[in-house]
């Protein structure tokens, strides 16, 4: 089972992180997840865009879901300025909702204020129609101890306190062991909850992705065009990621490391069609992301930076 899948020690390490996930942990949130009819997605940061990677499965599900809503309080339609606010709404319309967060620390503000919002709402009803559930490298962190209270965490480990090794450098591999973790994980549960299968095949669905992801990295990670790549994003340019759906959230996860390292050099990072993206400039590189590569408001992105003497890079499914 903990067979190496990669060249890099950096993805082998995430696979036997969650490989090593308490089997009993996990059932438990497998099952909240399952019997949830409206579930919250709580986090900050690349562990939030992970979290909405994996659950926006769920609205591209074609069957299996009729019941299901995945909301942010970030989201129009989100029913209250706070989880307090929202959870009297969110209680007539549903049997059950699930706040369900990512924080590897267990110490991000986001994430524990929702928790304490929606902890003093069901102390004062003693309503069960709330569960919550946790990712966290950080079992005894606030935002565990309060999620044990209410629901249940499981804890996968991240980096710790290990410094990116010489992969860093030579591949430009980057430390996010917790954040891909989770995302590889929740996406596994997602598929086992929608073939209706057991708790079980969630670790072995992970080990079949990550064989597949493994053979995909180890071929990109030598070859000619991701070299180019490395070396654009080394030049002093404004850089541009996009996406639609899925992919954004994708993208957006890695804006956000991707803006530690070109605001080094002096250089901004921006979403495609944010509210505060610029007009880009000759040189400019753009990176989208569509898995089938025809999602036309990506085509027109790709065409329009063309105009402006920018380079683009595509990263595609087939």
């Amino acid at each position: 089972m903990k067979n190496k899948c990669s060249s890099l020690g950096y993805v082998n390490r995430i696979q036997e992180n969650i490989l090593n996930i308490k089997k009993k942990e996990l059932a438990c949130l497998y099952e909240d997840l399952k019997a949830a009819d409206c579930v919250i997605c709580g986090g900050s940061g690349r562990s939030l865009y992970s979290l909405n990677a994996a659950m926006s499965q769920i609205a591209l599900a074609q069957a299996g879901w009729r019941n299901k809503v995945v909301i942010t309080p970030d989201d129009p339609g989100f029913p209250g300025r706070s989880m307090y606010d929202a959870a009297p709404d969110l209680e007539r319309r549903y049997k059950k909702t699930l706040l369900l967060m990512n924080s590897g620390s267990g110490y991000s503000d986001d994430p524990l204020v929702m928790a304490q919002d929606l902890a003093k709402y069901i102390e004062e009803t003693r309503s069960n129609h709330f569960s919550m559930g946790l990712l966290t490298s950080a079992a005894s962190s606030p935002l565990a101890e309060l999620t044990k209270r209410y629901g249940n965490v499981v804890q996968l480990k991240g980096r710790g306190k290990l410094k990116p090794s010489f992969e860093y450098s030579e591949t430009g591999m980057m430390g996010d062991i917790f954040e891909l973790g989770t995302l590889e994980l929740l996406n596994s549960m997602i598929e086992s909850i929608y073939r209706n299968l057991d708790v079980d095949e969630v670790f072995n669905l992970c080990v079949e992705e990550f064989e597949k992801i493994g053979d995909m990295i180890d071929c990109n990670v030598h070859s000619e065009t991701y070299t180019r790549i490395v070396d654009l994003l080394e030049k002093r340019t404004n850089l541009f990621l996009g996406g639609r759906g899925t992919a954004n959230e994708i993208a957006k996860m890695t804006g956000v490391r991707l803006f530690h390292i070109k605001s080094f050099l002096g250089d901004n990072v921006y979403i495609t069609r944010g509210v505060n993206t610029p007009h880009p400039r000759a040189g400019d590189l753009e990176i989208l992301l569509s898995y089938s590569g025809e999602t036309r408001p990506v085509i027109l992105w790709a065409d329009v930076l063309k105009k402006f003497a920018g380079n683009v890079v595509a990263i595609t499914g087939v």
